[in-house]
């Protein structure tokens, strides 16, 4: 395998590029949906926009796939790596001006979990942020000065204190509503903003918790895409020293995916957490 630093460097550029676009550029939606139905900001729009074009000039880069884009983009016959990313993530609460951000798998050859060699997320909040998992170390950057710096490696507590359950709750199975009852009881403290970006980042950054998103009555095989964002913040997490699983306690990195818009129920954190995931859900 090829050095990533020309994939890294591209991710950087786009980073930089959407931060400029979220700050000057308008939030308007605008008149099209996406693959999954959700109508599209001008904003994701352009974001994607934006990563295709830093992606189309590394020759590494086989294909992507994008969140907003129906099917996989050839870009260069003899390239090696296959990039799924989701341009713009909780795109929704930038007109609250909450943190957003953008989500990287990077796979070798074909869209597999088994594929993954490395993922990348940035958060576009009071300051730009990236983290990035490979070769087993993930790695801490903030935006300074033009360009990313890096701060520190991230290692996930056993266990940690907060808790960022995500879907309906009217919709929750009823042991899933135990679970996170049972949280909460024992002192942990509710952290969720509807971006899985921020939250699962600082997750990471507190020491530990959990975030979930079940199965429900209305998106029984949840909402959040494996390719786009399950995938790649379960390889963050496993690297972190945390767990990922989904709702029978299978490692999310040992799914199957047949579509790229695929969606499954998942949950990450310590592996304290996890550990009360698989004894609600029967799968320890």
């Amino acid at each position: 395998m090829q050095t990533l630093a020309p994939v890294f460097e591209a991710i950087e550029r786009a980073a930089h590029r959407i931060h400029e676009a979220i700050t000057n550029e308008d939030t308007d939606y605008s008149a099209h949906s996406n693959q999954s139905g959700d109508v599209q900001l001008k904003l994701d729009i352009q974001s994607d926009l934006i990563i295709a074009e830093e992606f189309s000039r590394i020759p590494l880069v086989k294909a992507i796939a994008s969140e907003e884009k129906e099917e996989e983009e050839i870009l260069h016959e003899g390239g090696q790596l296959c990039i799924a990313y989701d341009p713009l993530d909780g795109s929704s609460l930038i007109d609250v001006d909450l943190s957003v951000g953008s989500i990287f798998g990077i796979y070798d050859g074909e869209w597999s979990a088994q594929k993954m060699i490395a993922s990348v997320y940035v958060v576009y909040g009071p300051r730009t942020e990236m983290v990035t998992a490979y070769k087993n170390n993930v790695r801490h950057y903030t935006w300074r000065h033009g360009r990313f710096k890096e701060l520190e490696q991230i290692k996930i507590g056993e266990k940690g204190k907060l808790n960022a359950p995500g879907g309906t709750q009217q919709h929750w199975p009823s042991h899933h509503k135990q679970l996170i009852d049972g949280l909460f009881a024992e002192g942990y403290r509710l952290r969720y903003s509807g971006g899985m970006v921020p939250d699962l980042h600082q997750i990471l950054l507190k020491g530990g918790g959990l975030f979930s998103y079940p199965g429900t009555t209305d998106k029984p095989d949840g909402k959040l895409r494996k390719l786009f964002e399950v995938f790649p913040f379960a390889f963050v997490y496993e690297m972190a020293g945390g767990a990922a699983v989904d709702e029978k306690g299978n490692r999310l990195l040992e799914l199957p995916c047949s579509d790229p818009h695929e969606t499954t129920p998942c949950f990450f954190g310590s592996t304290y957490e996890i550990g009360k995931v698989k004894a609600a859900y029967g799968a320890e």
